[in-house]
């Protein structure tokens, strides 16, 4: 299938590795000028080198913080009116509620709602003129069942889920989409360091913890970046454009609800 976006330009943030490089990967083969940016230069270059290699094309990359003003400025400069945004930021960390305080709080809210509202806010309106644009928010599945020991995550995610109900409806008459994307459990760096904190907490040694949940998912296997990255590039095509203001979960079948 054709998905029409050749030669559209991305803005992929937090791609230097995990989830948001597997957009990352999949929007460059589909021809796609691909920007990506991760806070720390020697990754996201060597990324960008990699990516542009597997998929026969140039990538740039830039090297900011996305979650800070500045940051924002610095990958917009380098991908200025993008036709597709993929939202993605590092999770904040697992942990009890009872120890955080209210900076702990605000820095979720920084990095997992109102930074990809910036961003939104930032090109949205370029897309609406040009009558194509495509936002993927990468979120998490804890937004439709949550996550014990990551009420950060939960809190601030859901609040970013409520906001582009609203927008996403506003917006879809002009050919701009927005969905978000809810990951269960991917082969990554964070999940990883989730079970590295269930394990210290429990007592369990690590591999028990990882090959439990991994049976328990009726896949019986956790998901490839890979295929998040082909989900979402399929979000971003011409032939998504009647679907909007959805949240799709990609879990292996892990949440148990009809709805």
């Amino acid at each position: 299938m054709d998905l029409g976006i050749a030669g559209r330009r991305a803005l992929v943030c937090a791609a230097s590795k995990g989830l948001g490089r597997g957009c990352a990967e999949a929007l460059a083969r589909e021809g796609v000028d691909v920007t990506i940016c991760a806070r720390t230069e020697a990754d996201v270059s060597h990324a960008a080198q990699e990516i542009g290699d597997l998929a026969g094309r140039a990538v740039a990359w830039v090297a900011c913080d996305i979650t800070t003003a500045e940051g924002r400025a610095k990958a917009l400069a380098a991908c200025p009116q993008p036709d597709i945004l993929v939202n993605n930021a590092g999770g904040p960390p697992p942990g009890d509620f009872r120890d955080w305080d209210r900076a702990a709080w605000l820095r979720a809210l920084d990095a997992n709602m109102l930074t990809p509202i910036e961003l939104i806010k930032a090109t949205i309106d370029t897309m609406i003129e040009r009558k194509f644009g495509r936002i993927v928010n990468i979120t998490s599945s804890a937004v439709k069942a949550p996550i014990d020991i990551l009420g950060l995550s939960n809190g601030a995610r859901s609040g970013l889920t409520g906001f582009v109900a609203g927008l996403a409806r506003k917006v879809v008459r002009h050919n701009v989409t927005i969905n978000n994307l809810l990951p269960g459990s991917f082969a990554t760096d964070r999940l990883r360091t989730n079970f590295e904190t269930r394990a210290k907490a429990s007592g369990k040694p690590y591999e028990e913890l990882r090959d439990a949940a991994m049976n328990a998912t009726p896949s019986g296997r956790f998901g490839a970046p890979s295929e998040f990255g082909a989900i979402c590039t399929f979000l971003c095509s011409v032939q998504a454009g009647y679907i909007a203001g959805q949240n799709v979960l990609v879990d292996g079948g892990a949440y148990p609800g009809t709805f």
